[in-house]
């Protein structure tokens, strides 16, 4: 049930025939009415729902929009009994205050739809994929993963309760000069561990990791490559060291509780001869020019700043070209929607990807970039930098271990991606109110001991009296477990799932506040029944938008 909704479709319909009987009655003058919204104000003692059709209207009706508001207040039916009162205010909002027993409805239908609630058909089945992480497999996931992993599965999980079909992908660089560095670092340590000379090469990764891959692939293998030539070496090291990287990738998201519908491999492009398809497909297009022997890519034919190179005099593509490929290769595929999850540091890739896709005939505005700022991560009020293992950065595998996966997806998604975050350690591991997660959590604990106590003496929710519920305390909750359908559809329509965090603290706020002045276990058995059924149904609601962002909700503390 999403009430919220069905109440700003009633409001609509009233301010819509308010302003059509003022039409007629030559009391506003106008073409037509815009497109006007109806918000839930941040501020309770703005009402329930706030208009703003009076402001959007000043202009065609050549009046101010006070009095355009009061001319709407006039127009509307005189007895609306949904509606216990209505204000003008500021320069000209039509506030709204809604009878709260017109919210009790959707208690059982909490219960009813148990974990389908909050769910909805808005996305009405687009197909959207979603490409996140992506990080090369040549180390281990950090921090910045971390983040991209926990805000990429939790918009999967948003969008798919709001009815889009959804798919999750990560991209697999597996081409290039970074596997050469990684072939190259590979053979280094490869001689190193076995006693041969060596030279570690300038571009190399140095983490711990690499040797322990080494280390396996000579515990499988023996010496056998030793005696190789060079190139051919490298590519037995490259072949073992992908599998092994992949594998700890796979394990590191699957304990993150992050699970991808498809692994697409880079070297399938060109070994399918996709890039060169693309570059030939530009070539044809006009939007590839010869200059300095190489092929370049017209900055005027996509809006970009300056031309880009494609193909390298060397005749080898360049990243981009295969990156052109991969979204080509997407849109190929049949989605309605493209997400990209970025680091901050991909800004500038953003509107060349657009335009290369607009260039290629398909819809820019169907690619959606979003993209991340860094992570700091705190412990004791000083910054964190470096990990034993992978001698440069904290690795997703050291934050589980310090923090848990709950708090660690917690935090990652309850700020906004394009803001930078610290993630406090010591926070993430308090047990106490001033932790997000735990306190969250704690409401749902809480819950399940409360109806726990009152096992055997819970009635049917039919039967159960919601009028009694009229404690503030009481109806702020109802209300805001009213708002949940409403704001997973907002949230995904958005892709802004950290809003679903905020949701969860506000919902366990309201909670503990009801539980504080409003005492369940009762002698009214009445009484008693509607404020378990209150408490049941914040649980379920609790407990859904904490699977959302992919957190347990757990029965005790």
């Amino acid at each position: 049930m999403n009430r919220i909704q069905e109440i700003k479709e009633r409001i609509r319909g009233e301010v819509v025939i308010a302003l059509e009987k003022a039409k007629a009655a030559d009391a506003l003058t106008f073409e037509m009415i815009p497109a006007f919204a109806i918000e839930v104000p941040r501020e309770k003692n703005h009402g329930d729902f706030a208009v703003n059709a009076a402001m959007l209207l000043a202009k065609q009706a050549g009046k101010p929009p006070r009095e355009i508001a009061q001319i709407i207040q006039k127009n509307l039916e005189e007895e609306l009994p949904w509606l216990t009162k209505l204000e003008i205010a500021g320069p000209g909002f039509l506030n709204f205050f809604v009878d709260s027993l017109y919210f009790h409805p959707v208690l059982p239908a909490i219960l009813a739809e148990d974990e389908a609630y909050g769910h909805s058909d808005v996305g009405d089945g687009r197909k959207v994929q979603i490409e996140f992480v992506s990080a090369n497999p040549t180390g281990l996931l950090h921090m910045g993963n971390a983040r991209g992993a926990a805000l990429g599965d939790s918009l999967g999980n948003l969008m798919k309760a709001a009815g889009y079909k959804v798919s999750r992908e990560y991209y697999i660089n597996d081409a290039g000069n970074q596997v050469e560095n990684f072939g190259k670092s590979l053979e280094a340590r490869y001689l190193e561990l076995l006693g041969q000379p060596f030279e570690f090469p300038e571009d190399g990764y140095h983490g711990e990791d690499i040797v322990d891959t080494v280390k396996n692939i000579i515990a499988s293998e023996g010496d056998r490559f030793l005696h190789m030539e060079t190139a051919l070496r490298r590519e037995f090291l490259i072949q073992l060291g992908l599998k092994e990287k992949l594998a700890g990738i796979r394990n590191t998201l699957s304990a993150f509780g992050v699970h991808y519908d498809v692994w697409f491999s880079e070297q399938s492009l060109h070994d399918s001869g996709e890039v060169q398809e693309t570059i030939h497909d530009m070539k044809e297009r006009g939007l590839l020019l010869e200059k300095e022997g190489a092929l370049w890519l017209e900055a005027s034919a996509f809006g970009g700043e300056k031309d880009e190179v494609m193909v390298r005099a060397n005749g080898v593509p360049t990243y981009f070209a295969a990156d052109i490929a991969y979204h080509r290769n997407k849109f190929r595929r049949g989605f309605d929607l493209l997400i990209n999850i970025w680091g901050a540091d991909h800004h500038g890739h953003v509107a060349r990807m657009k335009g290369a896709m607009g260039a290629l005939g398909y819809d820019p505005d169907h690619l959606q970039v979003i993209l991340m700022q860094l992570v700091r991560l705190l412990k004791g009020g000083d910054i964190v930098r470096m990990s034993k293992r992978a001698g440069e950065y904290v690795t997703l595998n050291e934050l589980m271990e310090e923090v848990g996966r709950d708090a660690a997806r917690f935090f990652f998604v309850m700020r906004s991606a394009d803001s930078q975050m610290d993630f406090d350690l010591d926070l993430a591991k308090s047990q106490s109110a001033d932790n997000p997660v735990y306190y969250v959590q704690y409401a749902h604990a809480r819950i399940h001991s409360l109806l726990k106590m009152a096992a055997g003496e819970k009635a049917d929710p039919d039967k159960v009296r919601l009028e009694l519920l009229g404690h503030p305390s009481e109806i702020a909750l109802i209300r805001k477990l009213a708002e949940l359908p409403e704001e997973v559809a907002q949230a995904a329509a958005a892709m802004e799932p950290h809003r679903m965090p905020r949701y969860a603290m506000e919902l366990a706020a309201q909670f503990h506040s009801f539980y504080t002045d409003c005492r369940c276990l009762v002698e009214d058995e009445a009484l008693r029944d509607a404020r378990l059924l209150l408490s049941d149904a914040t649980r379920i609601a609790l407990r859904n938008v904490l699977n959302l962002i992919g957190v347990s909700a757990p029965e005790r503390m």
